[in-house]
């Protein structure tokens, strides 16, 4: 069976919308992937008569177990393409998901192996997002919450942030919102904000948008211990 990249566009999409919790019908991968109706109707015909999908009574699709093979080897290239973009070729970091799209078809098992040889496996992107572990069921088990359930006085790291739409990438990056960085969350607005702060800095922030900023508590800093020479006998 030939693996198109038609076939590996439409079997990632699968993954990953049903990771977010979105019920997987036509209708949903026609919004996710930007296509016609009638062509995914032939794509879910196709993956279904090569056993790469499952489609229930009610239209429900998901992956078969090898169907899900193939959206796992995808999205293990894209998380290494973008960790080669920005931690060797020093691109922002919320440009390359895009650019992951376009190069993950062309890596070949032999250069993939290349990339992982030089940065790593089982290391999360640029994005915070990690193959395998990245579904909201599998978020909340590492104590990650959405970055809207919190209240204010919470102090967080930014674990991960949705990397599907460039423009609110590019949102978080002017204001430095991406993984590893600490924040207080200081009040929620009766506008539908909330505030965050970072040292003197305090940027707002949509409810909505934060519903996309996954966060961990920040362990309290410990107090500083005061050195004290030794009395002289």
């Amino acid at each position: 069976m030939r693996i198109t990249i038609s076939k590996e566009d439409y079997l990632k999409a699968i993954a990953e919308a049903g990771e977010e919790g979105t019920p997987v019908i036509a209708a949903t991968l026609a919004r996710w992937l930007g296509v016609t109706a009638p062509a995914v109707m032939m794509a879910v015909r196709r993956l279904r008569r090569d056993g790469l999908i499952r489609v229930d009574a009610q239209g429900h699709i998901g992956l078969s177990p090898s169907g899900r093979e193939v959206a796992r080897r995808l999205r293990t290239r894209h998380n290494l393409i973008e960790r080669m973009l920005t931690e060797i070729f020093g691109m922002e970091w919320h440009k390359v998901h895009e650019e992951a799209e376009r190069l993950e078809h062309a890596v070949s098992p032999e250069f993939e192996r290349c990339l992982i040889a030089v940065l790593g496996a089982g290391k999360p992107c640029p994005h915070g997002e990690l193959t395998g572990r990245d579904s909201p069921r599998a978020r909340r088990r590492m104590g990650w919450l959405p970055l809207n359930e919190l209240n204010p006085g919470a102090r967080v790291v930014v674990c991960r942030v949705h990397e599907r739409d460039g423009r609110l990438l590019e949102y978080f990056h002017r204001l430095g919102l991406r993984p590893g960085t600490r924040w207080l969350l200081e009040a929620l607005n009766g506008d539908g904000t909330l505030t965050l702060r970072a040292g003197s800095r305090s940027i707002p922030l949509s409810l909505p948008a934060a519903g996309k900023v996954w966060v961990s508590r920040a362990e309290p800093a410990a107090p500083a211990q005061s050195r004290r020479r030794p009395r002289a006998s």
